[in-house]
């Protein structure tokens, strides 16, 4: 016969909110501490090829032996793992932990896509509810030891990089625009978010810098020219690289293969990604150390 008294058989007490909180929170320490660099991937308008970015140089990152996680925090519109190709396979999950997909042995994905019924189901949350939900991505995310995290997250400074600045004080931004003028005002509101919640910058990116005609190799203006830079000079962050339009990064985006490994090096996109990992590696070392 048993010898346990009546009170050790009986299910232990509600921790509390303030006791969950607390676990929470130590739960992200623990996640943060085994991972060495944390960029947020983050642009002022919608429409400016930022996932493309963060696709891209995760990838990149991740061919040159480094340990990369990416974590789509962009709730409403989660475009990273259908432009990695991955199955959207349910995240397993249980004792407060989820386990990430795998996209490689050095890359590893986190989505909200892999997490709902239907990628045309629409995500209707108020901000309390995002929040929790990335702040559970932080902390519970079995990503084991990174060299990097890219998080992807949505246009403007809303609830979602606001939550990050605030969950991963170690974070640094990468901020994609466009040539347009009206992209840039918005680039400045970005800026001066990261200055308002002190999140250092590692740099800009220009993508659609100019659209490169597939049949005559020449370069079209289509967006105007050196908005990117111009803003870079003024706000003085560095201009990291500059990334035209290719037909082939957008037919790669649509069939589920990253642009980088889609074969096509000889081609003024593919240098310009090459150059926006080089510069990552180099001003990522050159903040944190």
């Amino acid at each position: 016969m048993s010898n346990k008294s009546k009170s050790d058989l009986e299910a232990p007490a509600d921790p509390g909110p303030e006791n969950e909180r607390e676990i929470q929170e130590r739960a992200i320490k623990l996640a943060l501490s085994q991972i060495k660099h944390k960029i947020l991937v983050m642009s002022g308008k919608g429409g400016v090829g930022k996932s493309t970015v963060a696709a891209n140089l995760a990838y990149g990152l991740s061919r040159r032996d480094f340990k990369v996680g990416i974590m789509d925090v962009d709730l409403h519109g989660p475009d990273i793992p259908k432009m990695l190709g991955l199955d959207l396979e349910m995240v397993e999950a249980g004792d407060r932990f989820i386990f990430p997909l795998k996209f490689s042995d050095n890359l590893k994905v986190v989505s909200i896509a892999s997490m709902i019924q239907s990628e045309d189901t629409p995500l209707i949350w108020r901000g309390p509810l995002k929040i929790g939900v990335i702040r559970q991505f932080i902390g519970n995310t079995k990503w084991g030891e990174l060299d990097y995290l890219v998080i992807d997250s949505p246009p403007g400074t809303g609830d979602e990089p606001l939550t990050v600045a605030q969950t991963v004080p170690e974070a640094t931004a990468l901020i994609v625009t466009t040539p347009q003028e009206i992209s840039l005002l918005d680039v400045r509101k970005s800026i001066n978010f990261c200055h308002e919640v002190k999140m250092p910058i590692l740099g800009i990116v220009e993508n659609m810098s100019g659209f490169i005609c597939p049949h005559c190799g020449k370069e079209s203006l289509i967006f105007g020219k050196g908005g990117g830079e111009k803003i870079a000079e003024k706000s003085d962050i560095p201009l990291l690289a500059s990334i035209p339009i290719e037909k082939n990064v957008m037919s790669s985006s649509e069939a589920g293969i990253v642009f980088l490994d889609s074969g096509k090096k000889e081609t003024k996109a593919f240098e310009a990604f090459e150059k926006l990992v080089d510069q990552v590696i180099e001003r990522t070392d050159k903040i944190t150390n």
